[in-house]
């Protein structure tokens, strides 16, 4: 960076912390409390690193500030704060920072450095968690789903299954998909991964996104066969199985799972579109 930056970056970085420090923080208090999100914890750092990695690229752009779309952008930004905390809506309040970040990208170096640090900024959408009102219309289809796939497991095995919804009823025992096992959070955090993942594997733009598209389906199969296995123990065990320790280990065990259909995912993309293998230093030059 240019000498000359530094004291105008550091002034806005102040500016924006006590002006988002309230955000930031309750930002924060979600991610603690919240197993959907707490894969936020690490958004911000792997962000810094993505623009980090950029740095040979940003170093040599000419600072071309846009100080009438950086300042629009800001204002903007500033209305869609006062809109969230009037409102209470946590999400605009978040939205807000970025359009903030982009604004101040723009008034200090321009739109060739924006280009450059696009992808940086976008991953840090990855952290703001979706508004309820969206959250609650995934998770119910979400529920049915799983359910769906875990009674036509469990009929395939030979165990007798009645499902009522996202109630599954077997011959000593029932079993509800509640909300905590409709695999939104596996889908959230698998989504996370797989868009980092195919980042760092392949520099082609179409199998990034194809990677990130296929965490949905493979995240639902992968919880799907959760909600099996948890029934295939409870027929044979007790409700006791589906309970505890096992719940727990095999929430853990279908990522696992879900990270290696992942990895098959990508190559089978790779096998069927072969391409140049992805250096260290070719990331660098990714936009």
């Amino acid at each position: 960076m240019r000498p000359k930056l530094i004291p105008v970056v550091l002034l806005l970085l102040g500016s924006f912390v006590i002006l988002y420090r309230d955000v930031i923080l309750k930002l924060g208090y979600d991610w603690s409390t919240d197993d959907n999100y707490s894969h936020g914890f690490l958004i911000v750092p792997l962000a810094v690193y993505l623009a980090w990695e950029r740095r040979d690229r940003l170093k040599d752009l000419p600072v071309r500030p846009s100080n009438i779309w950086g300042s629009l952008f800001v204002a903007g930004s500033l209305l869609v704060l006062i809109a969230g905390l009037l409102g209470a809506e946590l999400f605009l309040t978040r939205i807000a920072m970025i359009g903030t970040l982009i604004g101040g990208i723009l008034f200090v170096l321009g739109w060739q450095h924006l280009k450059v640090l696009a992808f940086p900024v976008a991953v840090l959408l990855l952290m703001i968690p979706i508004p309820a009102i969206i959250f609650n219309q995934i998770v119910f289809p979400l529920q049915l789903l799983a359910s769906r796939v875990g009674e036509t497991s469990l009929a395939a095995v030979g165990i007798p299954v009645l499902r009522e919804g996202n109630i599954i009823i077997l011959a000593n025992t029932t079993l509800e998909v509640a909300e905590a096992c409709s695999g939104i959070r596996s889908l959230v955090s698998l989504l996370t991964l797989a868009i980092v993942y195919g980042y760092f594997t392949d520099n082609r733009a179409w199998i990034r996104i194809l990677v990130a598209l296929s965490a949905i389906p493979v995240a639902i199969v992968a919880n799907g066969f959760r909600v099996a296995g948890t029934g295939i123990a409870a027929h044979y065990y007790g409700s006791a199985a589906a309970e505890g320790f096992f719940h727990t280990f095999s929430g853990w065990l279908v990522f696992v799972v879900a990270f290696m259909m992942l990895f098959a995912v990508i190559r089978m993309l790779r096998w069927v579109a072969p391409g140049a293998p992805l250096a260290p230093s070719q990331s660098v030059s990714v936009a």
